[in-house]
């Protein structure tokens, strides 16, 4: 059944208005003070990296944004984060889709600037998801939304510990050099974090992953 607020939306308009927002400021930037031949080519090499963003865009933002709907834990709050995250990207780009893994690449920014925003808030802010609608409350939307509550008693940097850990498949050191902590204290925050979310959801924690 499809959910409203979900983390499986498709994020197309957004991908387009980023693109769009960012090769304009793009144009300007490539194009001043170069002469005319030189500034064709340059105009050619800018629509062709923009549109190979606007591809990993589209096919990357359901991910991006699942994640963010799990750290965030709304839905207005996660659109947020993944724009400002594929903006970043976009400026970027050309570095990013050098490296070995973009798409891992999108997440650890994604994590990143999560935490930068949750610093920018106040500590005493929580964000709750809309109540949904009551056709919604079955199967596995009630254990997102329980998923969505436990999340919310973790701290910013918790949470995206778990998200990256178990959402993203990343292995402790490389959550460690994604966050720029060390691996000791990546392995402890995980461990009380999971300690927490189980706590909280009891057996139905063995089921997160899947979600």
């Amino acid at each position: 059944m499809p959910l409203a607020h979900s983390p499986y939306r498709s994020g197309h308009g957004r991908v387009q208005k980023t693109a769009a927002c960012c090769n304009s400021v793009g144009n300007r930037t490539a194009t001043h003070g170069v002469e005319p031949g030189d500034r064709d080519l340059g105009r050619v090499a800018l629509t062709r990296a923009t549109e190979d963003f606007e591809e990993f865009a589209k096919a990357r933002t359901p991910q991006l944004y699942r994640s963010a709907w799990l750290l965030a834990g709304e839905h207005h709050l996660a659109e947020d984060l993944v724009q400002e995250t594929l903006a970043k990207l976009y400026r970027a780009w050309r570095r990013v889709e050098q490296t070995d893994n973009p798409a891992a690449y999108a997440q650890t920014v994604l994590a990143r600037t999560y935490i930068s925003q949750r610093r920018r808030r106040s500590s005493t802010e929580r964000p709750v998801e809309r109540t949904p609608d009551r056709a919604d409350q079955t199967g596995d939307h009630e254990l997102r939304l329980s998923l969505l509550q436990a999340m919310a008693e973790l701290s910013p940097l918790d949470r995206a510990v778990l998200v990256l850990r178990y959402f993203e498949d990343r292995s402790a050191e490389q959550v460690a050099d994604d966050l720029g902590k060390n691996t000791g204290a990546i392995r402890t925050r995980t461990s009380r974090a999971l300690s927490r979310l189980r706590a909280v959801l009891g057996d139905e924690a063995v089921h997160l992953a899947a979600l």
